[in-house]
């Protein structure tokens, strides 16, 4: 008999070592008690998915409305990613909008066939910061941007899984700010050989949902809500982050997976998230910088690029205003620490 999805929220608590504790969040997303001895971390429940996960879900079943009410409120300041350092953390750009505006910046062509396979590159998963640790960077001439995007944290992956056995790989969905460092960029591709100093540690939302948890929010293998991105108070963006797509997350796990397999707990990005109507806003300082050139703004008056002290919070919202994930909310520390405090093993 198969079993129904599980419909589970999880987030990762802080206890003094590098992977935290495994916490099951309430549908309300804001309550929070452990996974249990079982899945002490994000990582052990993914390596045994298909026997922990029902577990976890009969777990949470049991709860019922009065064993939530009496668990401890979640605390944002005391979460990690949710899963704090993965095995892979592969990034695509899928949002055709993005794509016009960024190789516009890069004053480079749209690759001939951005239209026939999922542009990808693979980013850093050593550190993944939590959401409300600062982005850390040395220097405002860098040019710090933001990059609001939805991605997807799989279960083992074999190579050549095609895109229908994809969908029923994805464990879990997540949001984050994979940062990017413009001002390195040109000179990093200049090279031939992708990007590294310009792209430092991503940022995570609190909560992990699986896709059953977000009901119809889930749809065609994509987040089906808007992103709102805030920067100092004020709203710079809110696109959907399921509009505009060439290829959706299972298309792309069948494209990575095509001459390597994934281990469980690789990390999909789609990439930044973007829609072609201008009253969307924006989910990179960039894009938002392009437009306002298009639209005829002198260089002083384009939006700046991040500065000390500048807080960006992003989170997704369903109609009701529930926020599935949490939210980011982090500044901008120009420091020289590389880290964001001591970790033990």
């Amino acid at each position: 008999m198969t079993l129904p999805a599980p419909q589970l929220r999880l987030a990762t608590r802080k206890n003094g070592t590098r992977d935290g504790a495994l916490m099951l969040v309430s549908p309300s997303g804001d309550r929070w008690l452990p996974a249990g001895t079982h899945a002490p971390t994000l990582q052990a429940l993914l390596d045994d998915w298909d026997t922990l996960a029902p577990q976890l879900e009969r777990q949470r079943q049991a709860l019922g409305s009065d064993g939530w009410a009496a668990a401890p409120l979640l605390d944002a300041g005391q979460c990690m990613a949710p899963l704090p350092r993965a095995y892979q953390w592969a990034d695509a750009s899928v949002y055709r909008n993005h794509a016009r505006l960024i190789y516009q910046w890069r004053q480079e062509p749209i690759p001939p066939r951005y239209e026939d396979e999922p542009l990808v590159y693979q980013g850093g998963s050593d550190i993944m910061l939590g959401p409300q640790d600062p982005i850390i960077a040395t220097d405002e001439r860098h040019l710090i941007d933001l990059e609001a995007e939805i991605a997807v944290i799989t279960k083992d992956v074999p190579q050549g899984t095609t895109a229908a056995q994809a969908a029923d790989l994805i464990a879990l969905v997540v949001l984050l700010n994979d940062v990017s460092l413009r001002g390195l960029i040109p000179s990093e591709l200049a090279k031939g050989f992708g990007f590294y100093q310009s792209k430092p540690a991503t940022s995570f939302a609190p909560v992990a949902v699986t896709p059953a948890a977000l009901g119809r929010a889930w749809r065609d293998n994509m987040l089906d809500l808007p992103v709102r991105i805030d920067i100092n108070g004020e709203r710079f963006g809110e696109p959907n982050a399921s509009s505009e797509v060439v290829f959706n997350f299972a298309q792309i796990i069948e494209h990575l997976a095509h001459t390597r397999s994934l281990v469980a707990g690789s990390i999909v990005g789609a990439g930044t998230i973007s829609n072609a109507d201008p009253a969307s806003g924006s989910a990179c300082v960039t894009e938002a910088r392009v437009r306002a050139q298009l639209d005829g703004k002198p260089e002083d008056e384009l939006p700046p690029y991040l500065r000390h002290g500048d807080r960006v919070r992003i989170y997704a919202r369903e109609p009701d205003g529930a926020m599935p994930f949490g939210a980011i909310d982090q500044q901008v520390d120009i420091s020289k620490n590389s880290l964001p405090g001591t970790l033990k093993r």
